[in-house]
């Protein structure tokens, strides 16, 4: 456990560089779950994430001599631009070694905060591993993300600013990756008000400490896969480990397709964008990960904001697709003069929107003189696409809607 002294000189130290983000009631989300949903929107913090608390907290730290050789961290992003923005900020030189599948946006991000970016390695692990290597033959001091108490310390300044806006919280949900944010949440929690639960979310492609808090040992993933680029931690800190033990109530797990559910749900009925990892513990109230009761009191930690933009397209994509509000069909005509007319009109007295089509003549599949159509329509719901497959069929098309 960090000690809460520590916690709240971090928040002295950070609070005139730091955004006190907003900590709102959510009533949407809250009327779906039937419980009292507030959202901790460090989405909207400086950078794009609250990872510049624990980041700013370590640097301030350092002694002269430190900030002269200048600093060096791993990071997918976030930890990346947070790092930036604080050595900028004193003046120092900060390098930052990153996978090489960091999407775009948090490399061009910290590189436009003045960091140099390494890009090495297919995940965090090995890019930290690398990171570590960097700093020692070139004597430079690093900036761990999450196994340092100056950070932890930092990173537990949101619990402080959630309790000073709602004081009678029954649980708190944290996504976990390295473990470094909800150390230092469940760290001033429990010292503040340790009736308040406080209930962890891995991603079930990254669940090497959902497994190790399970076993009460360190348990490490062979590899890693999820869509939550910045909770996709392999190994697991044993340090963080013992505090997540020592102050955590609970560890939940969610898998991509919830992930996916929550990030369009905030992004559709919240206006909120938030990244994969930052979503997880949305996804956790909404799939009823743990036990909560009707009206129950929930704080969200929305952890970050910075997701790859073609990720989001993706998800959206798949979103109008589940959602019913857009169906791909193949249709297989007779390639004549006036078929694919017929088709759209009655697809047109279906009142369903054309917005993507491809005929195709020349595949082997096709017996001689047919066309394979690809259709895709933007419809009006479930009852709506059956509205359209009656259509079809009424007219003698033979249609199959491809999930």
């Amino acid at each position: 456990m960090i000690a809460l002294s520590e916690i709240v000189q971090a928040k002295r130290k950070i609070g005139k560089i730091v955004n006190k983000t907003p900590f709102v009631y959510a009533p949407i989300l809250s009327e779906e779950t039937q419980t009292k949903v507030f959202l901790k929107k460090e989405n909207l913090q400086l950078t794009g994430a609250y990872k510049i608390r624990g980041a700013y907290n370590k640097i301030a730290s350092l002694n002269e001599k430190e900030r002269l050789k200048g600093v060096v961290a791993a990071s997918a992003g976030n930890h990346a631009q947070g790092v930036g923005y604080s050595a900028r900020e004193f003046g120092i030189k900060a390098t930052i070694i990153m996978p090489e599948a960091t999407p775009l946006l948090k490399v061009t991000g910290t590189k436009d905060l003045g960091a140099e970016v390494i890009l090495h390695g297919d995940n965090y692990d090995e890019a930290y591993s690398y990171a570590l290597d960097y700093a020692r033959e070139n004597d430079l001091t690093f900036i761990h993300p999450f196994e340092d108490e100056k950070v932890i310390a930092g990173q537990g300044t949101v619990a402080l600013e959630m309790l000073d806006e709602v004081n009678d919280l029954d649980f708190i949900v944290v996504p976990i990756g390295g473990g470094g944010l909800i150390s230092g949440i469940a760290s001033a929690i429990k010292q503040l008000d340790p009736k308040i639960k406080i209930i962890g979310v891995n991603a079930s492609g990254a669940s090497a400490m959902y497994e190790s808090f399970k076993a009460k040992k360190v348990i490490n993933s062979k590899s890693v896969r999820t869509i939550a680029d910045g909770i996709a931690v392999r190994d697991v800190s044993q340090n963080n480990l013992e505090h997540i033990i020592e102050c955590v109530d609970e560890i939940v797990q969610v898998d991509d397709e919830e992930i996916a559910n929550a990030i369009l749900f905030l992004l559709e009925r919240q206006k909120l964008v938030v990244e994969g990892g930052g979503a997880a513990s949305v996804a956790a109230i909404m799939h009823n990960k743990f036990k909560f009761n009707k009206n129950s009191k929930i704080g969200a930690v929305l952890s970050g904001g910075n997701i790859d933009v073609q990720m989001l397209s993706v998800i959206i994509e798949k979103g109008l697709i589940k959602s019913h509000r857009k169906m791909k069909l193949l249709i297989t005509l007779i390639d004549k003069p006036g078929a694919l007319m017929g088709l759209t009109d009655t697809l047109r007295l279906a009142n369903a929107n054309i917005i993507e089509i491809d005929y195709d003549r020349t595949s082997t599949k096709l017996s001689y003189g047919d066309a394979k159509i690809t259709i895709v329509l933007e419809t009006k719901g479930k009852d709506h696409q059956n509205k359209v497959m009656k259509m079809l069929n009424k007219n003698g098309y033979e249609a199959q809607i491809e999930i």
